[in-house]
């Protein structure tokens, strides 16, 4: 029985890692963001989102992604490992420029048909390179502190800190 949560700080990978992950060991893959977002980017109530992610993680094999401290206590405590990718400031930063301009450029639907725009990538309270900007060193030390206590309780913990680990895992699943 497999449950794998994967984690790390926003646009460091995680879905594109976690669908790669849920193909290669023929697991369902649940995402977090699908779960929480409604239409108009408006969030989904705590109450709500705690009840679909209970349902969704509710099975004994499945990979989901996510940093959702909300529903911390759901999940965490039923994976049987957890992933974390924590690759370098450098290259988050950079993967939210990159990856916002393509999803503006192509309008590419989102979660629940959410569609990013140049006004909200940068010029918006709402910006995800704001998101990293103020979040990346906080959840790389929550992290730090957090994941050595899940070791005690029997959940492997991997931490993969660069694109080269990230594809060598992979290949290795």
């Amino acid at each position: 029985m497999e449950r794998v949560v994967v984690i790390g700080s926003s646009c460091s990978g995680k879905s594109t890692f976690s669908q790669k992950l849920a193909n290669k060991m023929a697991l369902e893959y649940i995402e977090l963001d699908q779960l929480h977002w409604l239409p108009n980017w408006q969030e989904r109530a705590d109450d709500e989102f705690r009840g679909l992610v209970k349902q969704a993680t509710a099975s004994d094999t499945w990979v989901l992604d996510g940093n959702y401290s909300v529903v911390r206590d759901i999940v965490w405590p039923r994976a049987t490992k957890i992933i974390w990718l924590n690759h370098s400031f450098s290259l988050v930063l950079y993967r939210s420029f990159t990856r916002s301009i393509v999803r503006a450029v192509t309008k590419k639907k989102l979660f629940a048909g959410n569609v990013e725009t140049f006004k909200q990538t940068f010029f918006s309270r709402d910006s995800i390179i704001l998101w990293v900007l103020q979040t990346y060193h906080q959840k790389r030390k929550r992290y730090n502190k957090l994941l050595p206590q899940l070791k005690f309780q029997g959940i492997e913990i991997i931490e993969l800190n660069n694109q080269k680990q990230v594809q060598q895992y992979l290949k290795n699943i």
